[in-house]
């Protein structure tokens, strides 16, 4: 992988988490504090929409199968330590949603990074 392939790469995961965190931050409470079936459909759809667009731009960016790991974690560390901070300081940095949230969305997160680092190592185990 080229040196300009994972600083596109990282510059496309900050953008993407602060993209997503800055939705949550307006939206959050329609999604998390409403009712349990949006809660369950957005739990359910966004984590696979994400993972869609992130291998998207890997094909866009013709990363190599082998690669496909490496890749990702370019793309989801920002967010993931970001989020880490977040969660933190839930009620500070997400303050239209009540601090019991927190859990929720923690849990919303972690399934969408999960499902997305696991389809990237699914291809690049094959690809081995």
């Amino acid at each position: 992988m080229k040196i300009f392939d994972r600083t596109l790469l990282l510059l496309f995961g900050i953008a993407f988490w602060t993209a997503g965190t800055l939705w949550y931050r307006s939206r959050g409470a329609m999604v998390f504090e409403s009712t349990s079936l949006r809660y369950w459909i957005n739990f359910a759809v966004v984590p696979i929409l994400s993972a869609i667009v992130c291998v998207q731009v890997l094909r866009w960016l013709r990363i190599p199968a082998p690669d496909w790991a490496s890749a990702a974690l370019l793309i989801a560390l920002p967010g993931m330590f970001g989020e880490a901070l977040i969660l933190c300081r839930f009620a500070f940095f997400m303050p239209r949603m009540q601090a019991a949230s927190g859990g929720m969305y923690g849990a919303f997160l972690f399934a969408a990074y999960a499902l997305f680092l696991t389809v990237a190592e699914i291809v690049t185990l094959r690809a081995r």
